[in-house]
């Protein structure tokens, strides 16, 4: 902080001055010494006041400089304490969204297999029915079960029946065209989706995949796999309950008639 001068050189001089004059014994006598005596005794006062109020103006002014500089800096700490925790919601935004999303897709899938599951496939008749209604252009559905597969579980044990069911998961999808949709309803059932699509290419499709599953390979199994598959197109304005219904009987009867063949 830079001083203040207490007085000018002018000033200086003239009180020297009359410094000099006062302590000059040939004045002793003359009758202005007293008065120029108080005059020099008030002005050292008034200087030493007038140092004082500029000592505590300076105070004063430091001071206020101090606190701006704090409240410049306490601003500061609180807008990168602000930024600092935008970035942190930013971040805990985006986990819950990935968070979600995981969630979704894990409800929707089975677990075994990747597929799929039951409460998928119901979404996606509901959206296929909505459509086919709306471009009149119905879609096929095909419900698969993989022939005595209640034998491999008791022969081989449960884990055994997981590696089947994962292989003929993957034989499915590959035997698809890319815009069907396949999923596991349930068990060893699998749901086939094939939009707009009559019947009677349906059908070759599902030929397709029952060849694809009979073509797996596993070490310990002796025989080949085999499913049965129901087939059933969506007639327009009905519900795919219905249709549902119509899949699963002819399922009922390529089980009946001997398994390892397709009922429309």
């Amino acid at each position: 902080m830079p001083e203040r001068p207490s007085q000018s050189a002018d000033e200086d001089e003239l009180v020297t001055q009359v410094q000099a004059l006062l302590a000059d014994p040939t004045h002793q006598s003359n009758p202005l010494r007293a008065p120029l005596a108080q005059l020099l005794a008030c002005n050292q006062v008034h200087q030493a006041q007038l140092q004082r109020l500029i000592r505590i103006s300076d105070g004063y002014q430091y001071i206020s400089r101090r606190q701006q500089e704090s409240l410049e800096q306490q601003y500061e700490r609180q807008l990168h304490r602000l930024e600092k925790l935008a970035r942190i919601s930013d971040r805990y935004q985006n986990s819950l969204r990935e968070l979600s999303e995981t969630l979704k897709q894990a409800s929707l899938h089975d677990p075994l297999t990747g597929l799929g599951n039951r409460r998928f496939l119901m979404e996606r008749l509901t959206q296929e029915t909505e459509r086919a209604n709306r471009k009149a252009s119905p879609y096929t559905l095909g419900i698969l079960d993989v022939d005595r597969f209640k034998t491999i579980n008791d022969r081989f044990g449960h884990e055994a029946g997981d590696t089947v069911l994962c292989a003929i998961a993957r034989a499915i999808a590959d035997a698809l065209r890319e815009y069907d949709v396949c999923g596991r309803w349930g068990g060893e059932e699998f749901l086939l989706l094939m939009p707009e699509t009559p019947l009677d290419f349906a059908l070759q499709i599902a030929q397709r995949v029952a060849q694809s599953i009979k073509a797996i390979r596993i070490e310990f199994l002796d025989t080949p796999i085999s499913a049965s598959i129901g087939l059933s197109a969506y007639q327009l304005g009905e519900r795919f309950s219905d249709t549902l219904n119509r899949a699963d009987a002819a399922l009922l009867r390529a089980k009946a008639e001997g398994r390892d063949r397709i009922e429309a």
